[in-house]
């Protein structure tokens, strides 16, 4: 039986940083496809399939920026954990801060992790690595296994 990618929502408005993310996750072991949205309310009408989002492959994980435009990272975190068909999905916070703050409130959102983006290139490629093989290989979700 062949198996579809492992689906990853990144939600990240800056272009930059969204790039650097989508190519380590390119580029990691994992068989994974990526879609980018800018923005809190893309990434929740990703998430709920409304126009322009409704063909897209089911979300194994969201790769979330707190610092959000339109709508915060932590409201995202709210509105996704409180919705029944949302909140078995994964959501990590990709982060450049170390705000104990700012992590308390992604936990106390019901962020599944909170990590902080290695400035070096190649600790950034490896935490990418860990992550995805984590959350693609060895967890196993509420969802089950992607299938064809």
């Amino acid at each position: 039986m062949a198996s579809r990618p492992f689906h990853v929502l990144l939600v990240e408005d800056n272009d930059a940083h969204a790039r650097l993310a989508t190519l380590a996750m390119e580029r990691s072991p994992v068989d994974v496809s990526v879609d980018r949205v800018a923005d809190g309310a893309e990434a929740l009408a990703y998430l709920q399939h409304q126009p322009p989002h409704e063909t897209h492959p089911p979300v194994n994980l969201v790769l979330l920026d707190l610092n959000a435009p339109r709508l915060s990272g932590i409201e995202v975190l709210r509105q996704a954990k409180t919705d029944p068909r949302l909140r078995a999905i994964p959501i990590v916070v990709l982060s450049a801060s170390m705000s104990r703050i700012e992590a308390e409130e992604a936990y106390l959102n019901y962020a599944n992790s909170y990590l902080v983006k290695p400035v070096d290139y190649n600790n950034f490629q490896a935490m990418v690595n860990d992550l995805l093989l984590y959350w693609a290989t060895w967890n196993q979700g509420a969802w089950g296994r992607p299938s064809a």
